[in-house]
């Protein structure tokens, strides 16, 4: 009995004691950890040092961050983006299924629904293509000069509308490389389970490939967040043109300090949120 519990407490001991390589590597983490520190103090130092010395920082802080416009300005930024929350609320889940439909489209087999597969094609390489500014010019100005009666003249229905032809693009070629990843083996094994091809995309290929492609769409969306500060050119007032506003008004730029402050306050934390998602999935790929 003595023998076993000393080999035991000899088994545990051994498990606790990092080894020679462990050590090692713990000893060059912690190197490494330090001259990231120092090297960050470093920089930041520098730019809160020197910045301040050049000949036209006095010039710069009245025009770019004037405390007390900043804080007239704030209050009305924060209203406004209520605005491009709204648009993009909006926004998203069209995408998300349009760009779903788009997607199915491109990867249909059936030699009859070919017309479908090429009207795929043929809308992703048109809207990737195009820059997002220009389709929301095109949109936005071209079909309320048709003469529309309201609200169908309206800057927000036009402008929500090149954003889904847009994004829907980008989306359903993420969900495409999702699909594209599922094995083949898989639908095979569908089949041979009786499943048919509509069957075998919904239960077994769709729900592996949406799951593959969230990060990689969290990313899109936060592109998306950003913008539709883009469809103030055709009207509708959001941060960006508030920010504008608020320029004109005060003859200082400290508002567009202020509008980069808030879209950093949204975008920064989804950003962190998609890397999240995506070393989770590295992690459960390895």
């Amino acid at each position: 009995m003595e023998e076993t519990s000393l080999q035991e407490d000899s088994v545990k001991h051994s498990a606790k004691t990092p080894t020679r390589r462990e050590i090692y590597e713990a000893e060059v983490r912690r190197r490494s950890n330090r001259i990231a520190l120092i090297s960050t103090v470093s920089v930041v130092l520098s730019i809160v040092v020197l910045v301040p010395l050049a000949p036209g920082w006095e010039a710069v802080q009245r025009s770019f961050f004037n405390g007390r416009v900043f804080a007239e300005t704030f209050p009305g930024l924060l209203e406004a983006f209520l605005m491009n929350v709204m648009i993009f609320a909006w926004s998203a889940p069209l995408i998300a299924i349009t760009g779903l439909a788009i997607a199915l489209c491109r990867d249909t087999r059936t030699p009859a629904l070919f017309p479908l597969r090429l009207f795929g094609i043929a809308y992703t390489d048109i809207f990737r293509g195009l820059p997002v500014v220009l389709v929301i010019y095109i949109i936005g100005f071209g079909v309320p000069g048709l003469g529309l009666p309201r609200p169908w003249n309206s800057p927000y229905i036009w402008g929500t509308l090149a954003l889904v032809l847009v994004y829907s693009a980008y989306v359903a070629e993420v969900i495409r490389s999702g699909i594209d990843s599922i094995h083949q083996s898989q639908r095979s094994a569908a089949a041979s389970l009786g499943l048919s091809n509509q069957d075998t995309m919904r239960f077994v290929v769709l729900p592996q490939a949406i799951r593959n492609v969230v990060p990689a769409n969290m990313n899109l969306f936060i592109a998306l967040q950003k913008d539709v500060a883009l469809l103030s050119f055709i009207g509708p007032v959001e941060v960006f043109r508030q920010a504008g506003v608020y320029k004109s008004l005060y003859a200082n730029f400290t508002p567009y300090v202020g509008a980069a402050l808030i879209f950093l306050a949204l975008t920064i934390p989804a950003t962190r949120y998609a890397d999240y998602l995506m070393n989770k999935q590295n992690r459960a790929r390895t």
